[in-house]
């Protein structure tokens, strides 16, 4: 069975299935358009790291993801899980 672990070459297949629920968590809770809230998700330095496979945020779920998100954005700072 081949490895499903995601790589630097298909991280984007998993950034598909990620970003939705964080934009959809921006679009409810600052309340703002999708594409308000696409812009703000992919201009961050968290989207950066995202599309960064060695960081392996990709395994956070969107919730944790968004909470990271909102920090950054409110302070300009991003503190990660204790788990990293």
């Amino acid at each position: 069975m081949p490895d499903q672990t995601p790589n630097q070459d298909n991280i984007g297949v998993v950034l598909a299935f990620i970003t939705p629920g964080i934009i959809q968590l921006l679009m409810d809770n600052r309340h703002i358009t999708a594409e308000g809230a696409s812009i703000l998700l992919y201009n961050s330095r968290l989207y950066k790291l995202l599309e960064d496979e060695e960081t392996k945020l990709w395994h956070l779920s969107y919730p944790i993801l968004y909470d990271m998100l909102e920090e950054e954005l409110t302070t300009g700072e991003i503190t990660f899980p204790e788990e990293q």
